[in-house]
């Protein structure tokens, strides 16, 4: 008997395990909503730049973004992926702790209703459908083609597109940092390997109306 009650304790302990272990994170379920729109200022070190958001061009995208930014989440964060002629992309935190929060806070995706121009900023994903979450891009170009494969821009740099211009691509397309060390080792990792990155210092909301 006093078997057969240790085995069933055993049992629920593993299962009330898995329960947490599969369970929603804070970071999935509290996205706060953002105002219908609002600026974004990010002090960099190459100099500030200020992103409009239109919440009605990607309401989940625009949400997650705001709550991002008020949070701090991207402070510290390194430019690690600039392409000249196609996009520069940030948003990993540095602190594999903060960046592990969201490996279950994917996205739905959503329509493109604005096109993926010079300037417009848009959550990055995989292949697979719904795996936005953390990182975005600002486009150098038009990569309008991208539209329709659920790349939703939901906002625009209005202010410091020629500070985005400067952001340090020497590393070129083949020496690209591995995003896998990076949640792992965060910004340890870049700084020993990729020291020349641009990163944003401090990002705020400037306004909301």
């Amino acid at each position: 008997m006093v078997m057969s009650m240790t085995r069933w304790a055993i049992v629920l302990l593993l299962l009330a395990l898995i329960l947490v272990s599969t369970a929603p994170t804070a970071a999935a379920a509290a996205d706060e909503q953002a105002p219908p729109t609002f600026r974004a200022r990010f002090e960099t070190s190459q100099g500030p730049f200020v992103i409009d958001v239109q919440r009605e061009w990607a309401p989940i995208g625009a949400d997650r973004f705001y709550t991002l930014v008020k949070r701090g989440f991207y402070d510290g964060v390194r430019f690690f992926r600039v392409l000249s002629g196609f996009m520069a992309q940030f948003g990993l935190n540095g602190d594999p702790k903060v960046q592990a929060e969201y490996a279950a806070a994917s996205l739905i995706d959503e329509p493109a209703k604005q096109s993926n121009l010079r300037g417009f900023v848009t959550f990055a994903k995989e292949s697979s459908p719904n795996t936005r979450y953390t990182m975005v891009f600002i486009n150098y170009k038009d990569n309008s083609y991208l539209d329709a494969d659920g790349f939703a821009p939901f906002g625009q740099v209005v202010v410091g597109m020629d500070v985005v211009d400067k952001l340090y691509g020497g590393y070129g397309r083949t020496n690209v940092p591995d995003q896998r060390r990076i949640k792992s080792e965060g910004n340890a990792y870049l700084t020993a390997e990729y020291p020349m990155l641009d990163f944003i210092k401090k990002a705020t909301i400037e306004r909301g109306r």
